[in-house]
């Protein structure tokens, strides 16, 4: 930031230790803030951010939300955090209800979105992750970011790993779960995984050796030194459900 400043760049640095922050989540987000704002939401799309007043209070509102679903996120100074709370609950008539960071878990995973130390971590590339789609073509034309020898090279001639997505049987598979191929060789660990709510079925995410990462490729998946069959499916395991002009 000096560096920049001393350039002429204007940029400065807060913490908003003083704001809350609600997330608004599934189909009756919308219908149910729009009773505390009088901005128009229809006109609010995903990844939207506006400063506007809800209930009362200057909020900072973004739609988004780590879910796979249609939501809201909203900065909310912590003085007025509970107040807004109690009032989403009251306009919902009881649809709405409180939850916690396991639902939140279970959503992402079930939209095949990323958590950062489990399915991203430092020494992962965004080729490796399936997140290409997030280095610009300036950035690959011109290289020169931190990284850009090894991943560049990835990009014109294919990661070693791909992160996945699985079904399997047995017991759901966690973290750190072995991927065998068919002849019992590890290709591969789980970093995601867990019971879909929505699909009534075990759902995982990982990385294998690539060669194995093909949707529908038959692997074995080891819980608690026991082996079950999975099976390489394409992500997300729920469609997403985002705000976006039609």
């Amino acid at each position: 930031m000096k560096a920049f400043k001393s350039k002429g760049g204007d940029v400065s640095w807060h913490i908003h230790d003083e704001r809350s922050l609600l997330a608004l989540q599934g189909p009756l987000a919308a219908p149910v803030l729009q009773h505390l704002m009088k901005e128009d939401l229809s006109k609010i799309y995903f990844s939207d951010f506006r400063v506007l007043e809800i209930n009362g209070a200057q909020c900072y509102l973004t739609r988004t939300g780590y879910t796979g679903e249609d939501g809201f996120e909203i900065s909310v100074p912590s003085e007025n955090a509970v107040d807004l709370a109690k009032a989403i609950l009251d306009k919902s008539e009881g649809k709405v209800r409180l939850t916690g960071l396991g639902a939140r878990d279970s959503l992402r995973l079930e939209a095949g979105l990323c958590l950062y130390g489990n399915d991203m971590e430092q020494h992962i590339t965004p080729v490796e992750a399936g997140l290409t789609w997030a280095i610009g073509k300036r950035r690959r034309a011109e290289g020169g970011f931190l990284g850009a020898e090894v991943i560049l090279k990835q990009i014109a001639e294919g990661p070693s790993i791909r992160r996945i997505g699985l079904f399997s049987t047995g017991p759901p598979a966690r973290s750190h779960s072995e991927i065998q191929d068919d002849k019992g060789q590890n290709i591969g660990e789980v970093t995601s995984g867990g019971f879909s709510p929505c699909l009534k079925k075990n759902i995982a995410m990982g990385y294998v050796k690539s060669g194995f990462h093909k949707a529908g490729s038959k692997v074995k998946i080891v819980v608690r030194g026991k082996s079950y069959d999975g099976s390489v499916t394409k992500m997300p395991f729920v469609p997403t459900k985002y705000y976006k002009p039609t």
